[in-house]
């Protein structure tokens, strides 16, 4: 699948906003405590993904009725669903400078009922990007951070109605952001999430 910048300006997947708010002081000083044992922007940017995806819960997973969407609320408060953990990488990467995009697959809901859309991160690294999923291992999902093959959470099922979407966003989707910051606690996010961009 060939990925398409939705901006063409690649300074816009450095850019920082309300949610991807890598100014903080709280993602300055994790980045800055990550920089310290990595010797290169590659290195930063696995022990990055690491670090969300296995020290940030993912609230389903945990069980934790909690929504969150800001990087730094991502961080403070250590969970979040897939959205807000790539909310919080995206942070982590553009503050030491290397170019991060939002992007989004389609999965059905376990349940069966309907779809939802599934938020990871796409990475420039020697002029291509890579997509990456921070969302939390378990029994059944191994994503690793890679620029050789993807090893992402999921791979979509076509036949199943699932897909990847190859638009790389600066920045979240208005209609999983709006969902995120309107949910009171996750089971009502469940609800809302928007099924297809």
């Amino acid at each position: 699948m060939e990925l398409i910048q939705e901006n063409p300006d690649l300074s816009a997947y450095l850019a920082a906003d309300e949610v991807i708010d890598h100014r903080h002081p709280l993602v300055c000083a994790t980045a800055a405590r990550l920089a310290r044992k990595a010797e290169d922007s590659y290195a930063y940017a696995r022990l990055a993904f690491e670090y969300v995806r296995d020290a940030v819960t993912h609230s389903q997973d945990a069980g934790d009725p909690r929504v969150t969407w800001r990087a730094s609320d991502v961080l403070e408060k250590a969970t979040g669903i897939c959205h807000a953990k790539a909310h919080a990488l995206a942070a982590l990467l553009r503050a030491e400078d290397i170019p991060t995009a939002l992007c989004y697959q389609r999965f059905a809901h376990d349940a069966g009922d309907g779809h939802a859309l599934h938020g990871l991160v796409a990475v420039r690294f020697g002029g291509a990007w890579h997509r990456q999923d921070p969302r939390g291992n378990k029994p059944g999902v191994d994503a690793r951070f890679s620029l050789a093959g993807e090893r992402l959470a999921f791979v979509p099922d076509p036949a199943a109605g699932e897909s990847d979407h190859p638009v790389l966003y600066a920045a979240p989707h208005p209609a999983v952001l709006s969902a995120l910051k309107a949910a009171r606690d996750r089971p009502s996010l469940w609800r809302t999430l928007p099924s297809a961009l």
